[in-house]
Parts: structure tokens; sequence; C-alpha cells
């Protein structure tokens, strides 16, 4: 199992469209093959802050989510929203 959490800053006047694009791509990522998990967290103390978990049962399926049409639409969607670049973290179950 491999686990990515994506950490992003989002422009304060895009928390609402950032959240809807992202909730639709977490929604369409749970159907994936592999994907075991998909969330999307926001922080309860600074709102412009996002954290998204994925869980894919393997390094190739997690892989494969880069190429979906839901995750490209994501991409090109909150683009312009983010305040900084996201940053991926990858992590392996111990």
């Amino acid at each position: 199992m491999v686990t990515t959490i994506v950490y992003v800053k989002v422009k304060p006047e895009c928390v609402d469209a950032f959240k809807r694009a992202s909730l639709l791509n977490s929604q369409a990522s749970a159907k994936e093959n592999g994907n075991l998990r998909f969330d999307v967290l926001q922080n309860d103390m600074d709102p412009t802050n996002f954290v998204l978990y994925e869980a894919y049962a393997s390094k190739a399926q997690a892989a494969l989510h880069k190429d979906t049409p839901h995750y490209a639409a994501w991409r090109e969607t909150v683009a312009d929203m983010m305040a900084e670049p996201r940053k991926g973290v990858a992590y392996s179950h111990a």
C-alpha cells in the first residue's frame, strides 16, 4: 500500500470552488481500481489549508490516478486557485 499526502494552500477567495472541485475528484478517485481511500481535509484553524489523503493498493495504481480524466479536470480547474504550489509526499506503509 502507498499513501500520498498532498498539502495545498488555496487563495482565500477560491476556498469554496477548490473544495467543490476536490470533492468531485475525490468521489471519482474512490472508484478507481486499487484506490483504498481518498479524503479531502480542510484545516479548522485556517480554512485555506487543505490536505488530500490518497491511499492506493500499489505504486502502479497510484501512478495510474494521474492519467484519469477526473484528475486532469481537477488539475486544470484548481491550477489558478492555489496560493503556492501544492506539495505531495509519498509514504509507504511499514
